[in-house]
């Protein structure tokens, strides 16, 4: 009788899927993609669908630059469409209100969702904006 334990058993065993659903969060109805697809992991033949795709317009919903990812509400109208910090193209963190150039990528296994890639800010927001290489942390500095 074979050990359900046996490193067989165990790589073929499907990883839990986890959605971070926090209730007191205005982005408590978005989910995240599960796998998350980076331009790390991404095929080159997904990747060149997207180049084929046009360019679409929208506006940053939200983006946690601490968490990796944001969501981008595309002005055609529809679902918000998830954006992962390794899309951001530009020097600037894009901050919620920010106009974004964007296309979409279809998200593995199934290619029924998408998400934003070759992600540009078209139209910053009146607020200050942070640079990639900022530090995440702000404070006054220590005397």
């Amino acid at each position: 009788m074979a050990d359900p334990k046996t490193p067989e058993k165990m790589l073929s065993a499907k990883p839990p899927k986890f959605h971070h659903q926090n209730s007191h969060s205005p982005n408590a109805t978005l989910q995240l993609p599960s796998p998350i697809i980076t331009r790390r992991t991404r095929t080159a033949s997904t990747s060149a669908r997207a180049m084929e795709n046009p360019v679409v317009n929208g506006v940053v919903k939200s983006f946690s630059r601490t968490k990796g990812h944001g969501f981008i509400t595309p002005n055609s109208g529809g679902e918000d469409v998830f954006c992962h910090v390794s899309d951001i193209e530009g020097e600037y963190v894009p901050m919620p209100g920010d106009e974004v150039k964007y296309r979409l990528c279809a998200i593995p296994p199934k290619f029924e969702k998408h998400q934003a890639v070759h992600v540009q800010i078209s139209n910053l927001t009146p607020e200050v904006h942070h640079k990639w290489e900022e530090s995440v942390y702000c404070g006054s500095p220590a005397k």
